[in-house]
């Protein structure tokens, strides 16, 4: 027994001089002077302690368990290595920044909103907080507060080895000065790194303030939940002035203690709701509790005599709760929102690489939560200016366009709401947008929020444009649109039509026919070209590839903002730029902490995207399924000569309607819709749509003529293959083997373009996909023959009068 005891005591007074040397040792290094220990010297020595307590704990523990505590303790404690003994003046500064308004700006830098922060915070001299906060604070937080250098070795021990090892508590071990760290410096991700940084740092700061500067900062910094008007407080006069309705220095003894106890779960023991209301009994009863906890404390370390701890403890505090007094919230609008949502991702990513967050510590969902919610904290209260992507004149206008055109869209079903983005196709910055009809009658942003199927728009990104990819067609490639069932026996349809003859590309895109969409996806799949690949790469989170009616938007579920950066990825010639909104953050000081990188990938090759371009034109200039072209050019005859190329999208029952216009220079998507999936009729997306959109585009061309580069002409890269190919087979003419004659296939020619190979000789099956029976038929119309010729001419008929009942 005496030899243990005599262990213990070697132990501690080796921590201790360890815990003492790196206190003087930081010190030197401070005021630049040599200092006797290395890294690895502090390693060592470190590691030697932590052995001697090893020793110890064999006589206590099963020696299996403890050979996994130990490297885990040995690891925690070789983080040290890594840790940066910080500037003292830097260090105290960081320490004593009061929180500060955080603004978001247009891309002109002008101002759109102040960052909405409820936190009250009011910084008050340390003579102006009552000693009965300062006894409670330090006979519940930290004891040893006036005699230790910032760390107290022991606690410290114990903390890891719950951490580690699952010994005593994993919590605890934090002096004020610590605490004081976590809030204002390393945040409390539950990570070995952040705790060895935040312990060098407590050292470090008990070297630049003295004791009543630490604890009046760790006062006026500290969370203390919500006062009576459902506010975030801060700051022990926040609290009393919030709670109480008294000023920090007149607080009572019970009234202190309830407020030194709030620190340690805020929300929980705030004797207030988020709307600033009372509490119910059973949930105050939490903070109360709590209150009495912090007296027993006082009592417990000499601050209070046990009469003063046995009368304050049945003080009434209810009594003193001050009354609820709501307040209304600052009214936002869809930009506000989605910028901020996208400003906390930004600030999450420069918050981990800052921090040397590993991959493997992001896989406790301790860790990233916490992350998150610094970051959310770090937005609302550093101080930061948000630089957004967003044109002012642009984004303001476009609001007006939807104000003033969006009843455009009323078709009797109701109120129809719509989703738009403007995206610039060279960087994929987010210029502006419209997230619906009215923010104030409804929330829900259309532009980034609403996921639907796109119906056919989908073809020229997930059929059309990989199949081109793999030389598999060009642009002049026959597809069949005979008569073709779903593999359950469901015919496929295009509007009330179950198919016709073969057709060209160029049809089958311009007039959006279903059956040729099929085929080339089944295709696809047969020579096993990996689909998902290219759609990955564009964002696209497609749950199921084996659905067959993926291609006309069966299975998928889009954002405008993702679509259309879809379309960005064909305009910008096949180069995919993740579409962004914040361009950087600037801190209060002025440094950059996050600026965007692009990160462009490649999807298409160039050949195959200029070849959709020039198929997508058709689908624009052809008004098949758009009056898009005809109403612009009677709105604006002059961006009516812009190099317009698009699709369109409608989904079954007239549920969802699209329209997707690109320029060489941006993107702009557009969707419509009810919030109910309730159907729309029969033409809105093919005329109300149409009209609406051109009237968008032309309010955003009367706040920035230069955006859409009406000069600019999509061209075809020259790397593509032009094939002269027989219009009948989409191939070379020759020799083809039918019904057992060699006959030579010859007539009209055209230049089909290919991104790769170039069209082969024709062959008997030249088309993209169909049945024995549907080549039978196509060649009899090729080669003349009567019956065929009519058969073709009455599926051409049937063709035409479909295409103008298609939207």
């Amino acid at each position: 027994m005496n030899q243990f005891k005599e262990k213990m005591q070697e132990y501690w007074k080796k921590i201790q001089q360890f815990f003492s040397k790196l206190y003087k040792d930081i010190s030197k290094k401070e005021n630049n002077e040599e200092s006797s220990w290395s890294v690895g010297d502090i390693v060592a020595t470190c590691l030697r302690t932590l052995k001697l307590l090893w020793d110890v704990m064999i006589a206590l523990f099963v020696c299996l368990f403890l050979f996994g505590a130990g490297i885990g303790i040995g690891y925690a404690a070789s983080l040290f290595s890594n840790v940066k003994v910080p500037k003292t003046e830097e260090l105290v500064q960081q320490v004593r920044n009061v929180s500060s308004v955080s603004k978001l700006t247009y891309s002109d830098k002008s101002l759109i909103a102040e960052v909405d922060s409820d936190l009250i915070r009011t910084p008050v001299a340390g003579d102006a907080i009552s000693d009965n906060v300062k006894k409670a604070v330090i006979a519940t937080e930290d004891e040893n507060f006036e005699s230790h250098n910032g760390v107290v070795p022991k606690a410290v021990l114990r903390a890891t080895l719950g951490s580690v090892a699952g010994v005593g508590s994993s919590s605890g071990g934090s002096t004020l000065t610590q605490q004081l760290i976590k809030q204002q410096v390393v945040g409390d991700a539950p990570t070995f790194t952040r705790k060895a940084t935040e312990i060098v740092d407590a050292l470090a700061l008990e070297r630049g303030m003295d004791k009543n500067e630490i604890l009046t900062t760790y006062l006026n910094v500290s969370p203390f939940g919500r006062n009576n008007r459902g506010q975030n407080i801060a700051g022990v006069e926040a609290a009393a002035q919030g709670i109480f309705g008294v000023p920090a220095k007149d607080l009572s003894v019970p009234q202190a203690a309830f407020i030194a106890g709030l620190p340690q779960s805020p929300i929980v023991y705030s004797p207030y709701a988020a709307d600033g209301s009372l509490k119910k009994k059973e949930d105050l009863e939490l903070g109360l509790a709590r209150a009495k906890d912090v007296l027993f404390n006082m009592y417990r370390t000499g601050a209070l005599s046990k009469k003063d701890y046995e009368t304050y403890a049945q003080y009434d505090l209810t009594k003193d709760f001050i009354a609820p007094d709501g307040i209304e919230k600052t009214p936002h609008d869809y930009l506000y929102f989605q910028a901020m949502a996208e400003a906390k991702e930004a600030m999450y990513d420069f918050l981990i690489k800052r921090d040397n967050v590993t991959k493997q510590d992001l896989k406790n969902n301790e860790t990233v939560k916490a992350y998150q919610e610094l970051a959310e904290s770090e937005l609302r209260e550093g101080g930061y200016t948000i630089q957004t992507t967003i044109n002012k004149p642009v984004h303001n206008a476009m609001q007006a366009a939807v104000a003033n055109f969006g009843s455009v869209l009323d078709d009797g079903t109701g109120l129809v709401e719509v989703g738009n983005v403007l995206m610039d196709n060279r960087t994929g910055a987010v210029l502006g947008f419209i997230g619906g009809r009215n923010f104030d009658g409804n929330q829900n942003n259309h532009a980034f929020d609403t996921e639907r199927s796109p119906g056919s728009a989908i073809k020229p990104l997930l059929a059309y444009g990989i199949a081109i990819d793999q030389g598999l067609m060009g642009s002049n490639s026959i597809l069949s649109n005979y008569p073709t069932n779903f593999s359950s026996g469901e015919p496929i349809m295009h509007v009330d039509s179950k198919g016709t003859a073969m057709m060209d590309l160029r049809e089958a895109l311009n007039t959006s026919w279903n059956i040729p969409a099929y085929w080339t996806y089944r295709t696809l799949r047969e020579k096993g070209v990996d689909v998902p690949s290219y759609m990955k790469k564009m964002g696209y989170d497609i749950p199921e590839y084996g659905i067959e009616s993926l291609p006309m938007g069966g299975g998928i579920e889009v954002t405008v903002a993702q679509h259309t950066n879809g379309f960005q990825t064909i305009a910008n010639n096949g180069n995919y730029l993740k579409r962004y909104m914040v361009e950087q953050i600037i801190d209060r000081d002025g440094d950059v902490v996050y600026k965007h990188e692009a990160d462009p990938v490649r999807v298409y090759s160039p050949a195959t995207a200029t070849i959709m371009q020039d198929l997508l034109r058709g689908v624009i200039t052809s008004g098949a399924t758009t009056t898009f072209k005809s109403r612009i050019s009677q709105v604006n005859p002059t961006l009516a000569g812009a190099d317009w190329i698009g699709k369109t999208g409608t989904t079954n029952s007239n549920g969802d309607m699209w329209l997707m216009l690109s320029t060489p220079n941006v993107s702009l998507g557009g969707w419509i819709g009810h919030d109910n999936n309730a159907s729309m009729q029969t033409l809105t997306g093919y005329n109300n749509n149409a009209q609406y959109m051109a009237q968008l585009a032309n309010a955003i061309y009367q706040a920035d003529p230069s955006l859409f580069g009406i000069q600019d002409k999509f061209t075809l890269d020259k790397s593509v293959i032009r094939s002269d190919v027989l219009k009948s087979t989409g191939e070379k003419p020759g020799r083809v083997n039918v019904n057992g004659k060699d006959v030579d296939v010859s007539g009209q020619t055209v230049t089909s373009l290919w991104a790769k190979n170039g069209a082969p000789t024709t062959q008997y099956h030249f088309a993209i996909g169909g049945s024995d029976s549907d080549y039978q038929s196509a060649w009899a119309a090729i080669l003349g023959n009567a019956s065929g010729s009519q058969n073709n001419n009455r599926n051409n008929n049937h063709s035409n009068r479909s295409s103008s009942n298609r939207r």
